[in-house]
């Protein structure tokens, strides 16, 4: 399997930090504790029912025709290649790796491409995966070009995938108005910005007639159904929503502030990370010196990067601050 943030477990043992002692901002989520009610003892000792409002409630927040629940946006990454017969696929890259990975094992051919590249070879691809906004970069595109690249692709019977699983801060942006169109398919996740990876609970808006061949391909009973009742809390708690969002604004330009002032200004982000290039040797001098100091954030070797994600108290923010400050030192690197 692919490696991905949140190892607490595996870091603690690489680098004999313990468990209890790590900041670990390397998942993306966002860090507070969404109030998630008690929950009825029904939703433990009974099959999950489909009839129970959740689709529903996740149309009215995503503002959506329809919406498929799924366990994790992972599962429908997964699922989707499945429904295709082999073909040729751009992946907007680089990007979240899962993606090329679903695709690969179902069989199809892959291309990678670039915003730059991409108009030139779109005609010549049956299905175009997008992150939006990109992990890990943070790069955010706007719904007029991807609606664009959507009526290319529609025109001779392909799918433009988009994967907002960090879009929440930014419904602005969002395709899921649009997702009753053939051939468009959006993927959503509660884990992010709900901060309850947990749960495992995402939502595929699309078309009807795809949705249902995906729920044949999933199968009964695919989210469980405490997960359900949690969600349907979740979507319908509109204050606590508004009052994150505004946090979560706010809290990741403190964390780029942050970042520029040590030295690290190259980079993104969007609403609930930040992500930095700097280089292979860089990036990983400077994820284990700060690993070695109880803070995990995310390195990606390959690109040369790490991505931040937020912290949670006043006293984490100190924390990470004095340990960048303390690691660029130790690194002999500008402060």
């Amino acid at each position: 399997m692919l490696e991905h943030g949140g190892r607490l477990q595996h870091a603690a043992s690489e680098f004999g930090v313990p468990l209890e002692q790590w900041l670990d901002l390397s998942t993306g989520l966002a860090p507070y504790h969404w109030p998630v009610p008690a929950l009825p003892q029904s939703v433990w000792s009974r099959l999950p029912e489909t009839e129970d409002g959740l689709s529903q409630q996740a149309q009215d927040y995503y503002g959506a025709p329809r919406a498929l629940p799924v366990a994790g946006s992972q599962a429908a990454i997964q699922a989707l290649p499945t429904l295709r017969k082999p073909c040729r696929v751009g992946i907007l890259e680089p990007t979240y790796a899962e993606h090329r990975l679903a695709w690969e094992r179902a069989g199809h051919q892959l291309v990678s491409v670039t915003t730059e590249l991409l108009p030139a070879c779109l005609d010549q691809l049956d299905v175009l995966v997008v992150v939006n906004p990109n992990n890990p970069t943070g790069q955010l595109l706007n719904s007029e070009l991807l609606l664009n690249w959507h009526q290319r692709l529609v025109s001779r019977g392909g799918w433009l995938v988009v994967d907002e699983a960090f879009m929440d801060p930014t419904p602005e942006y969002s395709l899921s108005a649009h997702s009753h169109a053939p051939g468009l398919i959006v993927l959503r996740s509660l884990g992010k910005f709900f901060g309850l990876a947990g749960l495992r609970l995402g939502f595929v808006l699309a078309e009807e007639q795809l949705l249902a061949a995906l729920e044949e391909q999933l199968g009964p009973w695919a989210v469980s159904g405490p997960a359900r009742a949690v969600g349907r809390s979740v979507l319908a708690d509109r204050l606590t929503q508004q009052l994150w969002r505004s946090r979560l604004h706010m809290d990741s330009q403190r964390l780029r502030r942050l970042l520029d002032s040590v030295g690290l200004a190259s980079g993104a982000g969007c609403g609930l990370f930040q992500w930095r290039l700097l280089g292979q040797q860089s990036a990983q001098q400077l994820y284990k010196d700060l690993a070695s100091r109880g803070v995990l954030v995310r390195v990606f070797n390959e690109l040369g990067g790490l991505r931040f994600g937020l912290p949670r108290s006043e006293a984490q923010w100190q924390r990470l601050e004095s340990a960048l400050r303390d690691s660029m030192k130790e690194l002999a690197w500008a402060v």
